[in-house]
């Protein structure tokens, strides 16, 4: 089987190694199988499509739709970067699941917008599947409604050129969408367990997401949440592209 390609941008250790497990044990996949990049601090370098099962792309505190001058040097060469990749994987209908930020990353493509119009706090919501979704290979083995952790301050206010809408929430109208037919987006985050949205609340004080005197209400909320349907999404992924 050809490796899978990780891609993370958070600068925290704690909250990235989090999140590279969450990935490796809700995937399947062994440490093996998939090369890590951690692009806050690393360059991605030459990546040749043909080398990789797929392409997954992790959530971060990074925002496209933050003001240019408030971009770091190490943000703006990571969504450069991440540009040029998600603009070949899309023209080569490479697989390609971009989570949270991912969503960003794919969302401005072909014309589309991402904005601060449909941001949510964190939170467990209800997403609902469309039509299109219901019936989609990956997005379909899931409930046609389920739970899911999310917490974002951007999210896509018009779908780029050709998207299909695959799921939505109450408050946040595109919260999943596929380019072609192997480029997929998600707002909320399938890698997500109780444990792992409780270590980011941690690590997120101060970031903008809520006030730093919710975090005990949030870790609460957290663990009073009955989240089980969005891990199915990483062991479909792999399931559908491993080769």
């Amino acid at each position: 089987m050809r490796p899978f390609l990780f891609i993370g941008t958070r600068a925290e250790d704690a909250a990235a190694d989090s999140e590279y497990a969450a990935v490796l044990r809700c995937s399947g996949l062994d440490e093996p199988d998939v090369r890590r990049v951690r692009l806050e601090r690393d360059e991605l370098g030459p990546v040749d499509l043909d080398d990789w099962s797929g392409v997954i792309l992790g959530g971060g505190p990074f925002n496209v739709s933050d003001p240019p001058e408030a971009k770091s040097p190490a943000q703006l060469r990571a969504e450069a970067e991440l540009h040029a990749l998600a603009t070949r994987a899309v023209a080569e209908d490479t697989p390609f699941l971009g989570a949270c930020y991912g969503i960003g990353v794919l969302g401005t493509l072909r014309g589309g917008v991402v904005d601060r119009t449909y941001g949510e706090p964190i939170s467990s919501r209800e997403i609902t599947l469309t039509d299109a979704g219901r019936e989609d290979p990956l997005l379909g083995t899931m409930p046609p409604a389920f739970d899911a952790f999310l917490g974002h301050k951007e999210a896509v206010s018009v779908l780029p050129e050709g998207a299909v809408l695959l799921a939505s929430s109450a408050d946040c109208p595109v919260h999943a969408f596929r380019l072609g037919h192997n480029v997929y987006a998600t707002q909320f985050h399938p890698e997500l367990d109780v444990e792992g949205l409780c270590l980011r609340i941690d690590t997120y004080r101060g970031y903008g997401y809520f006030e730093p005197h919710e975090a005990d209400d949030l870790l609460a909320m957290a663990r009073a949440s009955h989240v089980e349907h969005p891990t199915r999404l990483l062991s479909r992924f792999v399931e559908l592209y491993s080769h």
